[in-house]
């Protein structure tokens, strides 16, 4: 079993914080571009499916439209081009430059957004709900704002299977809008998706709503637990670990 998953979700829960946190206060392009080198190994480690060519390919039409606006819009005294349309051209001739300092923030923030990515999924996928919820309790949470966090997290992956059945659905009646067609086939082909998750949401909700109430949720101000979870050593250490690593990147960022 990969290390991530015999942790305590209460370490991984601190360790996503600061890692989070830590993305947010870099802002030197060098630095924040090893922090995302990191945690892709941190996700390999992790034992978790990753298809970096794919990942790439989701975000480039994000990352360009982000270092564009960036580059176009943004703060500097530096200029690629300047002025960005010719004074020749009429009315608008003479306006708009592009700018090396927007352009080195916009590639800052896409790094940002993808080392999110990447890294949220390490706490996601090797994390149960049930261990989740038992962990917050431990922490002094109300079982019931536990539960609804830890709900929150199992949806994800049930919409996720859910959407990819809809799509297998209508691949088979020769919609190949997902996988074939232009940027504004697939947002159309979307369209199509969005009803059957809300529809199948709803139908979730009503289900899980009547379970509850059929076994009197929420009536005792306590809950038992089964099980109690327990600090370890490694987990201690992993902590550490992690305080040392954001405590070297934030030395190297400032």
């Amino acid at each position: 079993m990969p290390f991530m998953y015999s942790l305590d979700p209460r370490v991984k829960l601190l360790f996503i914080l600061l890692l989070t946190s830590l993305v947010f206060f870099i802002d030197r392009l060098s630095v924040i571009f090893c922090l995302l080198l990191s945690f892709i190994v941190i996700r390999i480690l992790s034992k978790i499916p990753f298809r970096i060519i794919k990942y790439i390919k989701n975000l480039s039409l994000l990352a360009f439209f982000i270092i564009f606006i960036q580059t176009l819009l943004g703060p500097g005294e530096n200029y690629i081009i300047n002025p960005l349309i010719p004074p020749s051209f009429p009315v608008l001739g003479g306006s708009g430059s592009l700018k090396w300092e927007g352009f080195i923030f916009g590639l800052v923030i896409v790094c940002r957004l993808s080392a999110l990515f990447i890294l949220f999924p390490v706490f996601t996928q090797t994390t149960s709900p049930e261990s989740l919820a038992l962990s917050l309790q431990a922490l002094g949470l109300n079982y019931r704002a536990a539960f609804v966090i830890t709900y929150t997290f199992s949806l994800i992956p049930l919409f996720r299977e859910e959407a990819l059945t809809v799509i297998d659905a209508q691949k088979l009646r020769n919609m190949r809008s997902f996988e074939k067609g232009f940027f504004l086939a697939r947002v159309k082909a979307l369209s199509g998706l969005v009803l059957p998750l809300v529809l199948g949401a709803m139908r979730k909700a009503r289900n899980s709503s009547v379970a509850m109430d059929s076994r009197a949720f929420g009536v005792y101000k306590i809950r038992t637990m089964l099980e109690k979870p327990e600090m370890k050593t490694r987990d201690f250490l992993f902590i550490f670990g992690c305080i040392a690593f954001c405590a070297c990147f934030l030395f190297w960022n400032y």
